[in-house]
């Protein structure tokens, strides 16, 4: 695998959050997620059937709970968010990078509720 550095090549900032999965094992998928202000829509939830364990590697981020709690998120923050647990983007500063490591990840997209 050829060497990747994750704060270069970014995409250009567009009306979308930008994906690409950097590794994907059996049981395991890790990605990079570059952020230009997107945030979830009003009313809108992620409820995933794995663990996903997401840092900030440049900018911020907010992430909410659906219990009202929000995870406010600078370089270097990391936190896990068990399965089923739903949460949203509440926040996002012009190029932020997460590295997401997705656990027991299938092969489809997230599941929204």
């Amino acid at each position: 695998m050829p060497s990747l550095h994750l704060l270069q090549n970014l995409p250009a900032p567009g009306p979308e959050e930008h994906f690409e999965e950097i590794l994907k094992r059996p049981g395991v998928r890790l990605e990079r997620i570059v952020s230009d202000g997107q945030v979830s829509p009003p009313g809108f939830w992620y409820q995933q059937n794995y663990d996903e364990w997401v840092v900030v590697l440049q900018g911020a981020g907010h992430l909410e709970y659906d219990n009202g709690n929000i995870d406010i998120l600078a370089p270097g923050d990391a936190v896990l968010i068990p399965a089923g647990r739903r949460h949203r983007v509440a926040y996002t500063e012009p190029r932020t990078v997460w590295l997401a490591l997705h656990f027991d990840a299938p092969d489809s997209a997230p599941q929204l509720a």
